[in-house]
């Protein structure tokens, strides 16, 4: 059974524009499926979480003095099969608060695993624009994105507070489902070939130069 977790890439929680939390509607949709596919998942909320006004990652934290919330995440983080990242769109880029809270931590917690982009907005774009920049955030951290994106226009029409569709439940499911799908197979293959061959493991062939072929 795989593990996701889930990312709200939002802070805000004040209005105007209403309503508030929106990407939690849409965070609450992509848990809902997942389970619904048998997967267990878990919504990392950044509100939850006080990260301090000083960037300090949890890698420069020395072992013994790694302040407990990071410490709890990051092993959350290094558990999980694949991620989902839900974001809004900031002047066409991702959310700042989902890529401050994901550079808390070192690459090595997220990498040879797949992600999801999930992007929403208030009105008709969806935040696709937020998605391009998403992909090479995610591909750095090396948790690549699957193909399939799932952009949520008037989202505050599509869900319901509680992540149910009130109209066209099966189209957006079908249409969330493209996208989830793809990101539960690559979760399996990569859990199935990590068990196999670790994946850090740098083949002999790469640690010295090619035999020098004499010249005809």
């Amino acid at each position: 059974m795989p593990h996701y977790l889930v990312f709200l890439g939002t802070v805000r929680d004040s209005t105007p524009p209403a309503p508030a939390r929106l990407g939690l509607r849409v965070a609450r949709a992509c848990v809902q499926l997942l389970e619904a596919d048998g997967a267990t998942v878990e919504l990392i909320d950044p509100l939850e979480f006080e990260l301090g006004g000083i960037f300090k990652p949890h890698f420069a934290y020395p072992a013994s003095r790694v302040p407990e919330a990071l410490e709890t995440l990051a092993g959350k983080i290094a558990v999980a099969d694949g991620y989902v990242m839900v974001s809004p769109e900031y002047n066409h880029s991702m959310s700042p608060a989902l890529a401050h809270l994901l550079n808390h931590f070192g690459s090595s917690l997220y990498a040879f695993k797949p992600s999801a982009i999930v992007t929403y907005s208030a009105g008709q774009w969806g935040g696709a624009r937020a998605a391009v920049n998403l992909r090479t955030f995610l591909a750095e951290l090396g948790c690549l994105p699957v193909s399939a994106m799932i952009h949520v226009p008037r989202a505050q029409e599509a869900l319901a507070e509680d992540g149910s569709f009130p109209e066209d439940a099966d189209r957006w499911a079908g249409y969330f489902g493209r996208t989830l799908g793809q990101l539960g197979w690559w979760a399996e293959a990569a859990a199935r070939h990590r068990d196999v061959q670790d994946p850090t493991r740098v083949s002999p062939a790469f640690q010295r130069a090619p035999a020098q072929r004499n010249a005809p």
